[in-house]
């Protein structure tokens, strides 16, 4: 009997001593629970008019949507083109650190490093869902993170406005000639290529091509396509409307972040950040599909009067295009191997949709 009542009492005092463990386990718990998380209070820099259709509202809303996705933790304010730096300056902004994100197109900061160009588009090159395969899928993402490493700037494809126009004239483009002589506002690579055919190019800023257009300050401007031409009014600035956007088959826009900033965060919050944007990117391609087709019915009802580019432009476009960017490709290793990586996949993916999306554009009317 005596021995049976130590067990007892021996078991009882072993229950009792992991009672205590546990409360302190779950008020030790409890207390790292409660304790205040660490937030953050972050500037993004835009190259866009406030709340521009498409551009500025898809900054807005990843800020948005950054700020629900982490309760707060990260809030971020949105500033216009202009507001904290001008337009064509956010990445220098993002790389010194003025502001944490930056919202534009790569082929703005050219000036900075030439193999920028690649990551907003290539003259004849890939489409936007080909785009976003071979950055996400493929080695384009890394190439465009190692591009940007030296600049402290961590790159995102935060969107794609998907295939561009050819512009806006004020005269008529019948052959070579008519490009000779010809003041136009044209970033990237496609600039380069009209240069070459004896155009002189200009890069501005989205918000003064109206004017440089109506003032005849410019011959001629692409901008972005009938969704974003609409909303500045571009028809009625320039006469012709022409097609098809050779110099921007696709337009990635990109959400970049200082490096340090980015390091800062914890796991949880970079994750989040990520899937932010990555739904940022699906969205924007889907408001300029549903809009674009909207806008275009618009301009056409206004008597804008659509023109292809001749065979004979064309063909010399691409012709030059190739030669542009063998040269930029010979720059650097790292251009060569982002060019041969893109060149590899549009060859692949073309005998794909050889027999797919274009079966089906040709049959479809």
């Amino acid at each position: 009997m005596k021995r049976r009542h130590s067990f007892a009492f021996a078991a009882l005092v072993t229950a009792c001593l992991a009672l205590v463990g546990c409360k302190e386990d779950a008020a030790d718990n409890t207390q790292a629970s409660a304790a205040p998380q660490q937030s953050f209070n972050w500037k993004m820099v835009t190259a866009w008019p406030k709340n521009y259709p498409g551009l500025g509202t898809s900054a807005e809303r990843v800020a948005e949507r950054i700020n629900s996705m982490t309760d707060g933790r990260i809030t971020i304010k949105v500033y216009a083109g202009g507001e904290l730096v001008p337009p064509l300056e956010i990445f220098d902004a993002v790389s010194r650190g003025t502001a944490q994100m930056g919202h534009g197109a790569a082929y703005y900061w050219k000036g900075k490093t030439d193999t920028a160009q690649f990551f907003t588009s290539v003259p004849f090159g890939l489409s936007a869902i080909e785009m976003n395969a071979w950055l996400h899928k493929g080695d384009g993402l890394k190439l465009w993170e190692e591009a940007y490493a030296p600049f402290g700037v961590k790159p995102f494809a935060i969107g794609n406005s998907g295939m561009q126009m050819g512009g806006w004239f004020n005269k008529e483009i019948n052959s070579l000639d008519d490009i000779k002589g010809l003041k136009i506002r044209m970033p990237g690579l496609g600039g380069e290529v009209l240069d070459r055919l004896g155009a002189t190019t200009v890069n501005l800023p989205g918000s003064e091509v109206f004017t440089a257009l109506q003032t005849n300050a410019i011959d001629a401007s692409d901008w972005v396509n009938p969704y974003n031409d609409l909303a500045f009014g571009l028809h009625k600035a320039a006469k012709y409307y022409y097609y098809p956007g050779w110099q921007e088959p696709q337009a990635v826009l990109e959400l970049i972040i200082n490096q340090e900033a980015w390091n800062s965060l914890p796991a949880d919050l970079q994750a989040i950040v990520t899937e932010a944007i990555r739904a940022g990117n699906a969205d924007m391609l889907d408001d300029y599909t549903w809009n674009n087709a909207r806008a275009l019915a618009e301009l056409k009802d206004a008597d804008v009067q659509l023109r292809r580019f001749p065979n004979e432009v064309l063909n010399a476009m691409q012709v030059e295009s190739a030669k542009v960017l063998e040269d930029l490709a010979s720059k650097s290793d790292l251009n060569r191997r982002i060019w041969d990586s893109m060149q590899a996949f549009q060859k692949q993916i073309t005998l794909m949709h050889e027999i797919s999306e274009k079966e089906l554009y040709n049959w479809r009317d």
